[in-house]
């Protein structure tokens, strides 16, 4: 009897879920088909984080922009890599020398993150050198526009950031600039640059009031001269480490980078810490690498080969599926324990890119990263249905010209429908 009981049980639980599984699918048709989402390209996939069964797929072998959601796999990429705590420095003391080389940690003095490890380490010794000729990547990466040169969220890539490579201006009510090497490379002047494109000369509008974050350009003789300030003491620079075995100086906890990378959407953090992940397979810097080496290594498996050409997402090169998305996704719901990774990805009404989006009743229902460039808007994560399951989805749309808050509107009816029908 109790056997039969079971199967009852279990029967009705499967027509259950296949009837849920039916109006998911028919309702989320019926939403895609509508004149929103005629002239544009969406590829969806959800799926079941336990059973693994998959609710909906529209698409979802299709190559699309992923804009943002290219962090995810950056996060992928560093959690297989990289320590708790991230590499700040590489050195190696003979007599009374210090020789150092970046890793590309970006917390370097970070105007939000603010690490003083490094600092903290290089200001304790006398003789300081640094050697520069481990960086074999380009300042931008593939595909970057040319004219974010002046915009906070496009700093150049190196091999030893400081102050996350951007000049920050305001008024206190005096002018305040950090780092103060460029305080007389200010001027107060109302013009639509921030920056010369080609030198290290910035632009304040006198009645501006709030901050400014602008990048500067980052050379070897410009490093040196920061750090000489900062330090109060000279730096020499050589090409390369003497012979010897190199130890690492570990500095701030790598979570920390990857809830301000995955929460701000920040750019920086992100191509940094693929090449923080090059400081860990070899003695170069080099992001494509890195991103190689996961591809290679790590996600052989993928049903379709991405095109993965930077850290942020900042390139229209890049292309990636929804498949893509949740195979991640999941290999990273089977790494990292529920409660840490729903920390590092902003939660829908409470944190980072979603603080103002895609609200819960009473609690987040959504954590997830979100991916915007003009006309594509993606976003990729984990969503929590009332009956207590968790689904992986991936929803990309390219090439739309409606507004992206339109955009946003309409994928969360679609996520509303998830929530409450499954």
């Amino acid at each position: 009897m109790k056997n039969f009981i079971l199967i009852i049980a279990l029967v009705l639980l499967l027509i259950s879920c296949g009837s849920n599984k039916s109006f998911i699918s028919k309702s989320l048709d019926k939403h895609l088909a509508t004149s929103f989402y005629e002239n544009q390209f969406t590829g969806v996939l959800v799926v079941d984080a336990a059973s693994k069964d998959t609710l909906y797929n529209r698409s979802a072998q299709k190559y699309f922009i992923p804009a943002s959601n290219t962090k995810i796999f950056t996060l992928f990429a560093a959690l297989k890599t990289l320590p708790n705590q991230i590499p700040a420095l590489q050195y190696i003391e003979q007599n009374d020398t210090l020789y150092f080389q970046g890793t590309g940690d970006p917390s370097f003095l970070h105007p939000y993150v603010k690490d003083s490890t490094a600092f903290n380490f290089l200001k304790s010794k006398s003789n300081v050198v640094f050697t520069t000729d481990n960086f074999m990547d380009t300042k931008y990466g593939p595909g970057w526009a040319w004219d974010d040169y002046q915009w906070y969220y496009s700093p150049e890539r190196n091999a030893l950031p400081l102050y996350g490579n951007v000049v920050m201006i305001k008024k206190n009510p005096e002018l305040m600039v950090s780092p103060s090497y460029f305080k007389d490379s200010v001027l107060l002047i109302s013009t639509t640059e921030n920056r010369k494109e080609t030198s290290n000369i910035f632009f304040y509008p006198p009645q501006k009031q709030d901050t400014l974050e602008t990048p500067f350009i980052t050379s070897i003789a410009t490093t040196k001269a920061v750090l000489e300030q900062v330090l109060n003491k000279n730096i020499s620079t050589r090409a390369s480490m003497p012979t010897g075995v190199k130890k690492t100086l570990y500095g701030i906890q790598a979570d920390s980078l990857y809830i301000r990378m995955m929460h701000e959407s920040d750019n920086f953090i992100a191509e940094q810490l693929l090449i923080l992940a090059t400081s860990e397979l070899k003695d170069t810097l080099n992001s494509s690498f890195a991103r190689n080496h996961i591809l290679e290594n790590e996600l052989s498996d993928l049903k379709q080969e991405p095109r993965w050409v930077d850290g942020s997402g900042l390139s229209r090169y890049n292309l990636f599926t929804p498949q893509n998305m949740v195979h991640v996704l999941s290999e990273l719901y089977t790494l990292v324990p529920q409660e840490r990774l729903f920390t590092i990805f902003p939660a829908g009404g409470v944190s980072g890119t979603l603080k103002n989006k895609f609200k819960g009743d009473d609690k987040p229902y959504v954590y997830a990263k979100s991916g915007s460039l003009s006309n594509n808007y993606c976003l990729s994560g984990y969503l929590l249905t009332k009956s207590g399951k968790t689904l992986i989805f991936s929803f990309m749309n390219n090439h739309f010209k409606k507004a992206t808050r339109d955009e946003r509107t309409q994928l969360e009816r679609m996520l509303q429908t998830l929530r409450d029908h499954y």
